[in-house]
């Protein structure tokens, strides 16, 4: 069994380190699904699988940022997104573009010249009975076409007038993802939260491949520039709305340093535009990532992570990396002392990795709802 799941994440394939990347998976999969005796942790995972997590004693209050469900003003949750509504999503990437005029994939996992900017037109989800059940076959949200993609100079200023006169919520995926598959996580985040604004996504050149972890971190650095560039667009322009960020996993390296750069070269003007900044399961060295943080000044207080120490892929990017923790497996604490909010997720992941808690589970999505509802002055 265990050999059959590690066959299914990383397939046999003729590569350097890939023998020795198999065996480490091959024993962290074995180390968590053998018996052993039921925990407190695994009694309540049990419980919020069961659905009465609501009724375990001390749940809401053994997990910092108050990780329970419809925690934001405590009324009754918005029963429908803007992009559900009017599924476009706003996509800048550093990718390059597939065929003209643009033909699936859209973007492939090479990097392009300068920034692109495109309109998304996407499938939302059947909501009833029937179409909830043959989701599980036919999938959720899909990129349906992308009718014209603009690249140079005027890609972020053209992605700063879509945006006008809203708020954004832009999602910046992590390692091993293609356009198609980052851009169905970021209808997934934004219909989750049931957010209000214009949903976005900013895709790097990720090779979507589980043997090129070195391209991808290369990728997401060499797209600092050109995600700086949007975020310059957006905070100019004259729309007045907030810019929150929510980043995933070797994206959230890529946030921190644009966003150091940002506030080195355009200011407190600039961040002043910046609302919610959230960190999900961030793939980043805790060194790296303490020095990152320090460098924010007051703005740290926007940042929010999601962390879980026992999210399995930040582990294994761990000991790739030479066995120094990942902040997104760091204690609780020792996020907590550099300034940052914390919402320990350890004890709501249910399945093997647990790396994206925040697209699936509704009491994690619950926290960047919060992050967002702070940022505009609400609760």
């Amino acid at each position: 069994m265990v050999t059959i799941l590690v066959d299914r994440i990383a397939p046999r394939q003729a590569r350097p380190g890939a023998a020795t990347f198999r065996a480490a998976l091959h024993d962290m999969i074995r180390s968590e699904i053998r018996p052993h005796a039921p925990t407190r942790r695994a009694l309540l995972r049990f419980a919020a699988l069961s659905g009465v997590a609501g009724l375990t004693p001390g749940l809401a209050g053994c997990v910092a940022d108050g990780l329970v469900s419809d925690a934001v003003g405590g009324g009754v949750p918005e029963r429908q997104s803007a992009l559900d509504v009017s599924p476009i999503l706003l996509v800048a990437t550093t990718r390059k573009p597939v065929g003209s005029p643009p033909k699936s994939p859209y973007f492939s996992s090479e990097r392009g010249r300068g920034l692109s900017f495109a309109e998304v037109r996407l499938s939302a989800p059947d909501r009833s009975l029937i179409g909830k059940v043959s989701s599980v076959v036919t999938g959720d949200w899909a990129v349906t076409a992308v009718p014209q993609v603009e690249t140079g100079p005027g890609a972020a200023a053209a992605f700063a007038q879509a945006a006008l006169g809203r708020d954004v919520l832009i999602y910046v995926h992590g390692y091993r993802e293609s356009f198609q598959s980052a851009a169905v996580s970021a209808a997934k985040l934004s219909d989750g939260i049931r957010f209000r604004g214009a949903s976005a996504l900013f895709t790097w050149p990720s090779a979507a491949a589980t043997f090129d972890y070195g391209y991808d971190r290369e990728s997401a650095l060499w797209s600092r520039d050109g995600f700086e560039d949007l975020l310059k667009a957006l905070a100019n322009s004259s729309s007045g709305g907030r810019i929150n960020i929510v980043a995933h996993s070797m994206g959230t390296l890529l946030t921190l340093e644009t966003l150091r750069m940002l506030r080195a070269e355009a200011g407190e003007a600039a961040m002043a535009r910046i609302g919610a900044v959230v960190l999900a399961a961030p793939d980043i060295d805790i060194d790296l990532f303490t020095s990152a943080v320090e460098r924010m000044g007051p703005d740290v207080h926007k940042i929010t992570v999601i962390s879980s120490t026992n999210d399995r892929a930040l582990e294994l990017s761990g000991a790739i990396a030479g066995g120094v923790v990942r902040a997104g497996a760091a204690d609780r604490e020792r996020l907590e002392a550099l300034g940052v909010r914390v919402a320990d997720a350890s004890d709501y992941g249910g399945g093997l990795i647990n790396h994206d808690l925040f697209l699936s589970n509704p009491d994690v999505q619950g926290v960047v709802k919060r992050a967002i509802a702070r940022a505009s002055g609400g609760a």
